[in-house]
């Protein structure tokens, strides 16, 4: 009786887990996860050379992993499991206070900095026009008090005040603005990026260091357009017991054009795009998500600014586009156009790179600011 019980479990367990393999194997591979709005792994690449480095067990651990049979589902009952066994992390995520997820943030490559840094001195030393420079710190800093106790992250305030240090573009202290505000809803409690109150403070960092008289929340009516976010931390710690987000705006866009470049041809865009959130990544709602070029036009009579950036710059245009004339936003991930050469090619007037923290220290796409 013993012996045939732990042959029928033994089955069932093959039979399971060779399901699972065989599903897996046979379904279509995607490329790419709107649920965690991320590019999946790809077929590793095969040699001896590699496999004796070690690199191909890890690229086939990492494409298992990204595309097992019922990933999703597996990714929850993990989250599930470390909830229950009172671990606070899954997948990177920290189960913090609040009904809050938070990105870990671990201590970046100090050569990929280095590099950064240079190419955005050599941006300043090329161009007569002036550059600014802003780092947005994580939420990871900003509610660290939110974070589990004793949760490792790296000390992204000593970071940025280091490379500050380092470069001869003017800076902008987004950090303490944040921090001013750090008891109020300035980051998505399921998403890495900022809410639209967070933007709105870091956008009034931005014109007071640049010149500009800064934003008065008073002047705009909040609008709630979703109540059901549920953005990438939510997707990837697998948490589906945190309530969902609202996305909120306040700036209408009445009196603002927008030209979209999503494929190398100019299409008329808009700074909001409904249609984005009946879809799982709502956060593109926000000039419809990354591109390699986007052009906002408004009333305004100020400058041309070329803004270098990452998708936080989505949600911080609308404020911005009340102080310039023109934002031209600019993404080196997805565009490789000389910088230099587009500046003079489109009379820009200021230069603002800006990125969070995380993305700056990983970007490997910012030599474009030296050419």
């Amino acid at each position: 009786m013993n012996r045939t019980y732990h042959r029928i479990i033994t089955a069932l367990f093959c039979i399971f887990f060779g399901g699972i393999a065989l599903l897996s194997l046979l379904l279509p591979k995607q490329t790419f996860s709107p649920q965690e709005n991320r590019n999946l792994a790809g077929t590793p690449d095969f040699s001896w050379k590699r496999i004796m480095d070690g690199r191909f067990m890890d690229e086939s651990e990492e494409y298992v992993s990204d595309h097992i049979a019922l990933r999703d589902e597996w990714v929850a009952l993990r989250a599930w499991c470390e909830r229950l066994s009172g671990k606070r992390e899954n997948n990177g995520i920290y189960f913090a206070a609040d009904d809050t997820l938070i990105s870990r943030v671990d201590d970046p490559d100090e050569a990929r900095l280095e590099k950064n840094i240079s190419y955005l001195n050599a941006l300043c030393d090329h161009t007569e026009i002036p550059v600014s420079f802003g780092l947005i710190p994580t939420a990871a800093s900003i509610w660290r008090s939110k974070l589990p106790t004793g949760a490792p992250s790296a000390d992204e305030d000593l970071w940025i005040r280091d490379l500050y240090a380092q470069t001869t573009a003017q800076t902008v202290d987004i950090g303490s603005a944040l921090f001013a505000h750090e008891g109020e809803a300035i980051y998505y409690r399921t998403d890495h990026h900022w809410t639209s109150l967070g933007a709105f403070y870091g956008a009034n960092a931005v014109l007071e260091a640049l010149g500009y008289s800064p934003l008065s929340l008073d002047d705009y009516e909040k609008t709630t357009v979703s109540e059901s976010f549920c953005g990438t931390s939510w997707s990837s710690a697998g948490a589906r017991w945190v309530r969902a987000d609202s996305i909120d705006i306040y700036v209408p866009s009445d009196g603002i054009s927008v030209v979209s470049n999503f494929t190398g041809t100019p299409v008329e865009g808009s700074l909001y795009v409904p249609d984005y959130l009946t879809q799982k990544n709502q956060y593109a709602f926000f000039l419809g998500g990354n591109q390699p070029l986007c052009i906002v036009k408004s009333h305004s009579e100020g400058e041309k600014l070329l803004l270098i950036r990452d998708s936080y710059s989505d949600s911080l245009a609308p404020f911005l586009s009340q102080r310039f004339s023109e934002i031209h936003l600019f993404d080196p991930r997805y565009n490789l156009t000389s910088i230099q050469d587009y500046i003079e090619e489109n009379g820009i007037d200021r230069v603002l790179v800006l990125y969070s923290f995380s993305n700056f220290a990983s970007e490997k796409n910012l030599f474009l600011l030296a050419r």
